[in-house]
């Protein structure tokens, strides 16, 4: 019993310790911060943007493969934070439920229902001893048709809500300081599609204090003009940039 507190208790997942706490859960949050991403996503007026690091660990990768966006379905999409094995188990899930839900009633499913289905998983996870937690936060974003931009978190605990603005990853706490320091002064209800993907990237840059290339950051886009998850390319992440700099 040299280990602390957690000795013994964090060796299944099934185990409450004295105090109340499930420490492989509180490790799958912590591999969500180890994996050195930090990904911001704002919703505005009638759109909402994700913004994430793109991170490359080798000179003779690809990039163009490496990726922590991911189209579920048409109209939504996610971001995957954390051990991006399990993020792509994740999202390989999500669409065969986004895929059911549409086949089986002929519209896309709804972003909330696509959120819960993930927690849901993510929750299962935390209750038996033959598997383990889920080491990945999925930020889900879609176009609602009924009720317009959405935007939902989705922790390794099943826990999931909607926030007009959020943060995962390594930085995460000093990100939802800066947005809510952000939005304190202008509801983002009121930003329109560019100054929604504005503050989302310049948010970023400012809790990392750096100045991005186009190259080591990915933005996605889904707005009510074009409702289609949309990945920005590399020429229009620098376009934003530019006006970013300008604007400063």
């Amino acid at each position: 019993m040299s280990r602390g507190s957690s000795a013994g208790y964090d060796r299944h997942i099934t185990i409450f310790s004295p105090e109340g706490r499930l420490y492989q859960v509180e490790y799958a949050f912590k591999a969500v911060k180890a994996a050195g991403v930090t990904s911001v996503a704002i919703r505005g007026k009638d759109s909402v943007c994700a913004v994430t690091q793109k991170k490359v660990q080798d000179k003779l990768i690809d990039p163009t493969s490496v990726s922590h966006l991911f189209r579920i379905s048409e109209n939504h999409g996610c971001v995957g934070v954390g051990v991006i094995t399990d993020a792509k188990a994740q999202v390989q899930h999500a669409r065969s439920q986004a895929s059911e839900f549409k086949f089986k009633y002929a519209y896309e499913i709804p972003v909330e229902h696509l959120a819960q289905r993930v927690a849901d998983r993510n929750q299962m996870y935390t209750q038996h001893a033959y598997m383990r937690p889920l080491g990945v936060t999925l930020i889900v974003i879609g176009m609602d048709p009924e009720l317009g931009p959405q935007l939902f978190k989705c922790d390794p605990a099943g826990y999931y809500v909607g926030f007009r603005a959020c943060a995962a990853g390594q930085k995460d706490q000093e990100a939802v300081n800066h947005l809510e320091k952000t939005l304190k002064n202008s509801a983002s209800d009121s930003f329109d599609e560019e100054t929604t993907i504005h503050t989302a990237i310049a948010s970023l840059q400012t809790i990392l204090g750096a100045d991005f290339k186009a190259s080591e950051i990915e933005v996605a886009v889904v707005s009510a003009s074009n409702p289609r998850f949309t990945c920005l390319s590399e020429e229009q992440i620098e376009a934003h940039l530019t006006a970013i700099a300008e604007k400063d």
